[in-house]
Order: structure tokens, then C-alpha cells, then sequence
């Protein structure tokens, strides 16, 4: 059995990055961190923690419940825009933000939007092999 996959992700406020792109905030002023984020295709979308939240300044989007591994519905609140990059790849999606501290994790949206996969014998998140020097989305 596999165990727990992490992977280095670069998160960034798109809202910096938009402030960035139309010159009214410079390129040292947008908010970003590197994190070592638990990668797991059984959940739908990301979730930041309420540290990484305060760090990046990430406005409130919407409030949303989801159901938790044990079956209890819960509400959360949704923020973003947040770019999301591991290596080559980038995505922009909205988070769910979990109570201090909880571990942030990668799901299965932002995963295929960037087209990475877990290799299953090293444990690992990759680029997909198919397509390595960009993301390839089916249309169809």
C-alpha cells in the first residue's frame, strides 16, 4: 500500500498577480509561499489551513459545507483566486480554509487542471508523462 504523497507547492494571491500585471503593486509585493502540501486524489478541491490563509491575505469568496472523511457536514469558508505551481505546471482555483494549523492538501481538481498525477511506485507527484512540457486538457 502507497503511503502519504507530499509535494512542493508554490502557492500565490491572484489578486497580487493581477495588482502585479496592471503595475499598481511591484513584483516583491505579491504575497506567495512554498509549501509542502499532502497530495490526495480523494478529495475534490484544495484546502489551506488558517495560518497560510492570514499569510497570503486571500479575500473570502463564499461560504461552502463539505462532507469530512468521517461522514459530519461541515462549513467552511472558500477563498481565493490562488495560483497554484508545481514545476512546470500552474492552475488559479479558490481553497477551502481548514481551523490553525490543519494540514493544507492537494486534490483532485487542481491536480488534473494542471495535468499531474501520483506516480504509483515512487509515491510521488509528477508531471504527467504524456505531456511534460505543458498541461494537456481534453476538451471533449
Amino acid at each position: 500500500m502507497m503511503g502519504l504523497v507530499y509535494a512542493e507547492i508554490t502557492l500565490i494571491n491572484g489578486d497580487d498577480l493581477t495588482l502585479m500585471r496592471r503595475h499598481f503593486i511591484g513584483e516583491d509585493e505579491v504575497k506567495s509561499m512554498k509549501i509542502n502540501m499532502l497530495v490526495d486524489s480523494g478529495a475534490y478541491f484544495m484546502a489551506i489551513n488558517e495560518n497560510i490563509q492570514s499569510y497570503l491575505q486571500l479575500p473570502l469568496v463564499e461560504k461552502r459545507k463539505a462532507v469530512m472523511a468521517n461522514g459530519e457536514v461541515q462549513e467552511f469558508d472558500v477563498v481565493g483566486p490562488i495560483q497554484v505551481k508545481f514545476k512546470n505546471r500552474r492552475c488559479v482555483t479558490d481553497a477551502f480554509v481548514l481551523k490553525g494549523d490543519n494540514e493544507p492538501l492537494l486534490g483532485a481538481i487542481p491536480m488534473e487542471d494542471m495535468d499531474v498525477m501520483i506516480h504509483p511506485l515512487k509515491g510521488e507527484l509528477i508531471v504527467n508523462p504524456e505531456s511534460p512540457d505543458f498541461a494537456m486538457m481534453k476538451m471533449k
